[in-house]
């Protein structure tokens, strides 16, 4: 039995992309058999279509890091055919062949139930951008802040992490500040929940060891520079959640953020997170993100363009969220 599937293949010189008819019994080993209906383009995405980054560790493979679909077999004690599940992280598309296919087979440990009045396409709307938007959410309540303490600030707010992070935060209380390096998009901040709009210029700078301090918490999707600048204007007590590293993968700050202000960077990790807290994270999402605003930063690809989408979100071209139809 065969399916379509968007497969990476190593090439002379880089590697090769294409949308191909793929047998079944070349799935990876696991429990559970999922028919996938839906999944979405994150910035890793992005690095695994292009090859930009050594994302994939194994040859051939299916990527998409995220899917949601219907269980079509199971001999996991936990679930059975029939029930909906999401997926994202585990390393899917990364070691473990991925969601861009018509089917997977993976660990059931790994699956989480999609959750009550959440349909497959909202689930991969949020995806795992979505999902690492609220662990960082999550991190900062953990942290003991709370919106009275002051503002708080998104880094690459117009992206995928960035768009759900405002949303979600303006939800809960907070007024938000989206710094973003596309002033054109500051309508649709606005629109998710921003109460201010600022250019990411403005973090680009040459760090100092400290700067005034500006805001009491942050989610950070960028990394490097504009990372050291934003703990550099945290408030006395506040934290960053750092998610991400499109920037790069360096940190040119000092400690003074940390001994003179009692700043917390707090590491955010959306792969290996532990399957209670997913569980929590996804139950928030359900709760705590406005539907209209989730739709409003989401568009819908077909499988056969997700190649074109990848190279586009690593350009910075891609605003929200992208959702992948598979079939």
């Amino acid at each position: 039995m065969t399916f379509k599937a968007m497969r990476v293949d190593q090439a002379e010189g880089g590697q090769t992309v294409a949308l191909v008819d793929f047998d079944e019994a070349e799935l990876m080993e696991g429990d559970v058999t999922v028919r996938v209906s839906h999944s979405t383009v994150n910035y890793k995405d992005g690095l695994a279509l292009t090859g930009k980054a050594p994302v994939v560790r194994r040859w051939p493979m299916i990527p998409g890091i995220d899917f949601a679909g219907v269980v079509e077999r199971s001999s996991h004690p936990g679930w059975t055919a029939g029930d909906k599940v999401v997926l994202n992280g585990w390393g899917l598309g990364e070691t473990h062949l991925g969601g861009y296919a018509e089917k997977a087979r993976v660990k059931g440990d790994w699956l989480v139930r999609l959750p009550e009045g959440m349909g497959p396409a909202e689930a991969m709307a949020i995806g795992t951008a979505g999902f690492t938007a609220m662990l960082s959410v999550m991190a900062l309540e953990r942290h003991g802040l709370t919106p009275d303490r002051g503002q708080a600030i998104v880094t690459g707010a117009a992206g995928g992490v960035g768009s759900v992070a405002v949303a979600l935060l303006a939800k809960l209380g907070w007024q938000v500040v989206a710094a973003t390096g596309r002033p054109a998009e500051a309508d649709y901040l606005k629109e998710l929940g921003a109460s201010e709009v600022i250019d990411r210029a403005e973090l680009a700078v040459r760090p100092r060891p400290l700067a005034k301090e500006r805001w009491a918490a942050g989610v950070d999707s960028v990394g490097s520079a504009p990372l050291a600048n934003l703990l550099s204007m945290i408030r006395y007590g506040g934290a960053v959640a750092a998610c991400g590293l499109a920037a790069g993968m360096d940190l040119p700050a000092s400690v003074a953020p940390f001994i003179l202000r009692s700043v917390s960077l707090l590491g955010i990790d959306s792969v290996m997170c532990p399957p209670p807290r997913r569980r929590e994270a996804w139950a928030r999402l359900a709760a705590d993100l406005d539907r209209a605003k989730l739709k409003a930063m989401t568009r819908t690809v077909a499988l056969a363009e997700v190649e074109a989408v990848g190279r586009a979100i690593l350009q910075g071209q891609v605003r929200g969220r992208v959702v992948v139809e598979i079939g």
